[in-house]
């Protein structure tokens, strides 16, 4: 196997010199440096696929409040509005979401979810890649491999930009996970690699600027909504690099824009609570009452 790749561009030579998936690649390498089998690994991977599911379970099951109680029935709700009416975009989009839902409220309730690649925006490449598989009766394997590629896209952008809102805002945090999961689904569904890292590239270059202001200082207010917006988000990059959109700005220059735009960033815009969302004038009432 090559050097430790750091560029999406050195992934994409890597896979075509050895006319391999991203997946393959990335599975060889980790296996390689843990000293363990691949299948060792993919079992390793099969866990967290597992805990995804199993989060996604208890939380469609679920009407139990956060601690603050300001967040922890939306998936309810969510859940008997399809009962009473369907979802505009159908079946595929009434799992999605409310499997992002699901799975972002056990995280406020402490239940077990895997952070992918923050606990802030684990609910986003859970609810796609599980829906999807879902819907279109995946096969395991194939879930596996998607996934390793959803890590490998995180692996990559984590070399430049540290995946935490308190260092880049939330594009670090739900936007790197909106790219994790359209490169996931565009392989799902079949894409080249260059629709994959086009997905990936897509995504993620729309949600450059996003900011890190939660209420109250906890991961509850835009947290939970905004992972089921970000899930949809992915499908639609996916959609498009499989029509053949590509992203004009390659996918390592979208990261460096990414890492950039971290930089310049206010702090007061990067989880500290002290402007955006966290200062209108409902919010404070919000913080006031939990004070006391």
């Amino acid at each position: 196997m090559d050097r430790i790749i750091s560029t999406f561009e050195e992934l994409y030579i890597c896979c075509t010199k050895y006319n391999k998936q991203i997946w393959e690649i990335a599975q060889e390498r980790e296996a390689e440096q843990a000293e363990i089998s691949i299948n060792e690994f993919r079992a390793i991977v099969k866990k967290s696929l597992d805990a995804m599911k199993e989060a996604i379970k208890n939380g469609l099951h679920s009407k139990e409040m956060s601690m603050s109680g300001m967040c922890g029935d939306d998936c309810y709700r969510l859940q008997e509005r399809y009962k009473k009416q369907h979802a505009l975009f159908g079946s595929a989009f009434e799992k999605i979401t409310t499997y992002a839902l699901s799975t972002i409220e056990e995280n406020l309730r402490m239940g077990k979810i895997v952070a992918c690649p923050t606990a802030g925006s684990c609910a986003i490449v859970p609810s796609v890649l599980v829906g999807f598989s879902d819907e279109l009766n995946i096969d395991e394997e194939s879930q596996i491999n998607a996934l390793i590629t959803a890590g490998e896209v995180g692996r990559i952008i984590s070399n430049k930009v540290a995946l935490a809102g308190a260092v880049a805002g939330c594009q670090a945090e739900c936007g790197v996970a909106s790219a994790m999961s359209a490169a996931a689904l565009t392989q799902l569904r079949g894409g080249k690699i260059e629709e994959i890292l086009n997905a990936m590239a897509l995504a993620m270059k729309n949600l450059l600027g996003l900011t890190c202001d939660p209420v109250c200082g906890l991961v509850e207010i835009p947290c939970v909504k905004r992972n089921p917006f970000l899930a949809i988000h992915a499908v639609t990059a996916s959609e498009l690099a499989l029509a053949g959109i590509s992203s004009k700005i390659p996918p390592d220059e979208v990261i460096d824009a990414l890492e950039q735009t971290g930089k310049l960033m206010s702090p007061t815009l990067k989880e500290s609570s002290q402007a955006g969302l966290a200062k209108t004038k409902t919010a404070i009432e919000l913080e006031k009452r939990l004070l006391k």
